[in-house]
């Protein structure tokens, strides 16, 4: 092979490196100047629209300013209990346990809540319907014991309130009414 001279390498590197360069450049360029990817259709959000549907929630505020109400309550009568409130799915928004509450009163609270807010009835109610369905009281997550109320709007439950140990369920679910009440002031 012949040997190239010194002017000559240093051409040809010069070459390579300008060719690989534009080529380079060049690929960028073309996908700087290539159209986006087109985003996905947006739905429209409005009535209209029939795969859309609108739903009302019980602010974080409002759950706080009703479990405190409820605990209020409790207080005023000396009864140490704990306080739920839980979303329309469900979820918990808040649980406060009172001064001197049992260790078995938050998870009960929360159950009774999660159970008002699943059939939008008190659970008071709810434990009459067990006479005709027994099996009722083995879903996951319930509790038919009274101390639940159901928070509505338009008819429509948008939360539950629970309530749990005071000595009995008629004085949780007053407790539980009181903390409903107070979202209407």
């Amino acid at each position: 092979m012949k040997k190239l001279s010194s002017r000559t390498r240093v051409l040809t590197g010069a070459v390579a490196v300008a060719a690989l360069g534009a080529g380079t450049f060049g690929a960028m360029s073309a996908s700087a100047s290539a159209p986006a990817a087109a985003p996905a259709a947006a739905v429209k959000a409005d009535t209209a629209n029939r795969n859309l549907q609108e739903s009302t929630h019980l602010t974080l505020a409002a759950a706080t300013k009703a479990a405190q109400a409820a605990l209020d309550a409790a207080k005023k009568e000396n009864q140490r209990v704990s306080v739920a409130v839980v979303d329309r799915n469900g979820n918990t928004l808040v649980t406060l346990r009172g001064d001197g509450a049992g260790p078995q009163s938050p998870e009960s609270a929360v159950k009774k809540a999660y159970t008002a807010v699943s059939w939008n009835a008190p659970t008071s109610e709810l434990t009459k319907r067990l006479e005709q369905a027994p099996n009722l009281k083995d879903i996951p997550g319930t509790l038919f014991l009274a101390g639940g109320t159901p928070v509505q709007a338009k008819g429509a439950p948008v939360a539950g309130i629970g309530v749990a140990g005071a000595p009995s369920g008629d004085l949780d679910e007053k407790f539980a009414a009181a903390g409903t009440a107070a979202l209407g002031r």
